[in-house]
């Protein structure tokens, strides 16, 4: 093992009182007792729906407490999945069952969205984009372009309409969730600001348990949302340079000009240790400054171990 995946959680596989399933997704192993899921933020990576050749360390750690931070500041808001976080890498809630969309909101035109737009493209996930817009230009208001949810490859554009029509979600319950992808765009995006931060765009998932519709998933962490530093972003604009950005994308970037982007026959390069540390220390960056807190690293040779130890303890508890 490299010194660097020392402390990284790879991989779990657990046995736990009570457990009927276990699903590997691209970067959470997701355990489900009964009407509870445990998921475990591991320091997997993935980037173009493939998991990348090297773990992140602290990554797991990082993107839970995120979750949860955001998760805990958006109650009054939604109602969500999450009820306990007995480690640093765990999260324990209510299972839902999904709704098969992720609703992708944007306030700037950059990304996949700029990369469609540079094509040619001007309709967006039902949305009609005006010609005469530059990368990374802020949208007069900010617009949502849902993706379906896929169990295997890529997610896929699709409209309201699309979406209605083809009974994917119902227009009652799609009403629901749109309003709940604006007012939780709207507080993350003064979380942000309160931080001298931009919240470019980002992703929530919603669920049905019984007949709540909760917010599952993550929200406003680096794998699901976009950071602009609002003190460089109107210069950069202005001078046509790429923001400062706190994000995912320098990773996907990173890929692309190591010739990777998902495709068939493309050969995934391998990260060296230079790499892996930037992209670790990136994520530390934007933990410290969306929360103002001190980043406090996981350190122990143990890991996998103390999450289990972890997870057994708050199991017999509240059994």
């Amino acid at each position: 093992m490299n010194s660097q995946d020392t402390f990284c959680v790879n991989a779990t596989s657990f046995d736990l009182p009570g457990q009927t399933a276990f699903y590997k997704g691209k970067v959470r192993d997701v355990y489900t007792l009964g009407d509870r899921l445990v998921m475990v933020a591991t320091d997997r990576i993935s980037a173009f729906d493939h998991i990348l050749s090297r773990p992140i360390p602290f990554k797991g750690q990082i993107l839970n407490q995120l979750a949860a931070y955001f998760l805990n500041s958006t109650r009054d808001i939604v109602p969500n999945w999450l009820e306990a976080t007995p480690h640093p890498n765990v999260a324990i809630g209510r299972k839902c069952t999904p709704f098969k969309v992720e609703m992708v909101i944007r306030n700037y035109l950059v990304g996949h969205a700029w990369r469609e737009y540079e094509q040619g493209k001007r309709m967006l996930c039902g949305v009609q984009l005006p010609d005469g817009l530059r990368k990374n230009q802020k949208f007069d208001r900010p617009i949502i372009t849902p993706a379906t949810k896929a169990e295997n490859g890529h997610d896929m554009d699709i409209s309201k309409e699309e979406i209605i029509a083809q009974g994917i979600v119902e227009a009652s319950d799609y009403q629901i969730i749109e309003a709940y992808t604006y007012a939780l765009f709207e507080r993350g995006v003064q979380m942000a600001r309160d931080k001298d931060l931009i919240l470019v765009d980002t992703k929530y998932e919603f669920g049905r348990a019984d007949d709540d519709i909760l917010l599952i998933d993550e929200i406003h962490t680096p794998d699901s949302s976009r950071y602009f530093l609002a003190d460089h972003y109107q210069s950069d604009f202005e001078q046509g340079r790429d923001p400062q950005q706190l994000s995912k994308e320098f990773v996907r970037e990173w890929l692309m000009d190591h010739g990777f982007q998902g495709l068939e026959e493309q050969v995934m390069p391998f990260m060296p240790d230079s790499f892996v540390e930037m992209v670790s220390e990136r994520y530390i960056d934007l933990y410290q400054r969306i929360t103002g807190e001190p980043f406090h690293k996981n350190e122990s040779s143990s890991l996998v171990k103390d999450i289990e130890n972890s997870l057994l303890d708050y199991l017999k508890n509240v059994q």
